[in-house]
């Protein structure tokens, strides 16, 4: 795999388009056949509508990039096999939760999601309510997510200005730093109050990350990348 590159950026600029996506139009039977499989093993996952990028540019503090709507199938295909369309990316917001003590708050996912037991911060792959006039709204998915995933809102974090756009390959995972004022264990005890609150969590278990030390194999490489900077510059 290419190594990590992070882009430091303050301005995220985002057109959705319509556009066909040949890999999905070419393989629809082969992508249909794999999806039922997949929802063999795990029967919650559903087919909706998903935003993939193509074309990103990072220049002067800016990223851009072209949106185009398709199916979670085709991106779940897509990524299985290896990413065999190299013109498009996956990217999308996380939310970067840190503790008044340094920690970063990360969540174990559930079992009967697509990413089952990888550790990240929370985050989810852009879809059509993310869509603002035309432009993908990547902050608004951030504070959507992390909402749905953990019951924090905007009123428990301070956001910093800039993103941390880390690409890894065919992902590029755009990472804005959150200030919680509590620290880590506390924050984990608020959220895992807030999980056990609800019939089917999308996470599974709460990770308070304060050095290297606290790295695991099954956070993507993008996390490592992001706590790995982060930790450098203290």
């Amino acid at each position: 795999m290419t190594s990590p590159v992070i882009h430091r950026v303050t301005t995220l600029d985002f057109a959705v388009r319509p556009m066909a996506w040949p890999f999905a139009e070419e393989r629809r039977a082969e992508i249909a056949a794999h999806f039922a499989e997949k929802q063999r093993e795990r029967p919650k996952l559903w087919n909706g509508r998903i935003l993939l990028g193509r074309d990103p540019v990072f220049s002067s503090g800016r990223f851009t990039a072209t949106y185009f709507e398709t199916d979670f199938a085709s991106f779940l295909a897509w990524r299985d096999w290896g990413f065999p369309d190299k013109a498009v990316f996956n990217g999308f917001g996380m939310g970067a939760l840190r503790a008044s003590d340094g920690a970063f708050i990360m969540g174990e996912m559930a079992q009967h999601t697509a990413t089952a037991g990888r550790i990240y911060f929370p985050s989810g792959t852009p879809d059509l309510d993310d869509v603002r006039d035309g432009v993908l709204d990547i902050p608004g998915s951030v504070v959507r997510e992390l909402a749905e995933e953990t019951g924090l809102t905007s009123v428990d974090y301070v956001a910093e200005p800039d993103w941390h756009c880390v690409v890894t390959g065919p992902s590029i995972a755009m990472m804005q730093v959150l200030n919680l004022d509590m620290p880590g264990e506390a924050a984990r005890a608020r959220i895992e109050t807030n999980l056990a609150r609800e019939a089917e969590p999308e996470l599974s278990a709460i990770y308070l990350v304060r050095g290297m030390s606290d790295l695991t194999p099954t956070m993507p490489r993008f996390v490592t990348a992001f706590i790995e900077q982060q930790f450098a510059s203290r």
